[in-house]
């Protein structure tokens, strides 16, 4: 081969060369764009761009995911009549009881799914929420925004208030919340809850004492060891039904009234499906008829709340 074919060889080479290099560039950018765009939730069918809203609801329990599939884990704090509670039986046996419980089995239903509810105390199902170790939280929830990083709220389902609460006997001590802000009195209220919350806001200055369980506050109210407590209002009101001596003194004011059922925070599909149930259930009548059927077993024996390592109900 002649000296100036090999150069002009080696030019051709070299010309391939470098366009096979600017075909790979352009081929790897293609692939980021892509990688990119699919990141994005552009042109795919990510949770991101999902339009739950839009679905049919067999659509939709395709969609749902669960802790466990087949299965809607719900955790719930019984001692919070009628919201949950333990009610004793025809066979004096204790049961689950309360218009959560029936709205979690309702929920259930209309999304094909089987049902079990995990009792622990009410600090606990938000902390099981927040770990995504449940699917829901039933435990008359308010949707306070401090909660918003734990979970994702769904409708409010009911509304109610909230009350100061003291004995019958001590009624005269409290015309309004700032009596009841003294360093000689003890206040009760919820740990982890909203009633908390309105006790350090309403009265700072009172020595506030945090219990786990709502019946324990009851129990100290009853027996003097608390002059006063802040409690939901339909709750107390269940629990006067069993404690004529409980009186609910005051209203306390709370821009959030009403109560909503906690969702596993990011699970899309599965808080469009309960406010789906939900809305079911109030259009139907069956909602109703479970607040109406709660408060009567709440006015009836119920097992307060109580609950060994196991889960169990004792009394």
């Amino acid at each position: 081969m002649k000296k100036g074919d090999c150069d002009t060889m080696k030019k051709f080479l070299a010309l391939i060369l470098t366009l096979a290099m600017a075909l790979s560039v352009t081929a790897c950018g293609g692939s980021d764009d892509t990688a990119d765009d699919t990141a994005d939730g552009e042109g795919s069918g990510t949770e991101e761009t999902a339009d739950y809203a839009s679905m049919t609801d067999d659509e939709l329990k395709a969609a749902i995911t669960t802790v466990e599939g087949g299965k809607l884990t719900v955790a719930t704090s019984p001692d919070f009549a009628p919201y949950e509670f333990y009610a004793i039986d025809e066979n004096g046996d204790p049961q689950l009881a309360g218009f959560d419980m029936d709205l979690a089995q309702y929920i259930a239903d209309y999304l094909g799914l089987s049902l079990e509810i995990v009792p622990m105390d009410f600090d606990g199902t938000i902390m099981e929420l927040q770990n995504g170790n449940v699917d829901l939280g039933m435990a008359g929830y308010s949707p306070d925004p401090k909660r918003a990083d734990s979970m994702d709220f769904s409708d409010i389902y009911i509304t109610g208030g909230q009350s100061f609460v003291c004995v019958e006997s001590n009624k005269d001590l409290f015309t309004s919340l700032e009596d009841a802000n003294n360093a000689d009195y003890q206040i009760g209220a919820q740990v982890g809850s909203i009633q908390a919350d309105l006790a350090h806001e309403n009265t700072p200055d009172a020595d506030i004492i945090e219990l786990a369980k709502v019946p324990d506050i009851i129990a100290e109210l009853v027996t003097g060891k608390l002059d006063g407590a802040f409690i939901e209002t339909m709750v107390a009101e269940s629990y006067a039904t069993q404690y004529p001596e409980l009186c609910l003194v005051l209203e306390v004011p709370y821009d959030a009234e009403g109560s909503v059922v906690g969702v596993t925070k990011g699970n899309a599909a599965l808080l469009e499906g309960v406010n789906r149930a939900i809305a079911a259930a109030k259009e139907d009548g069956s909602f109703d008829q479970y607040v109406l059927t709660a408060n009567e077993l709440a006015s009836g024996d119920i097992i307060e709340g109580l609950v060994d390592e196991n889960g169990e109900a004792v009394q």
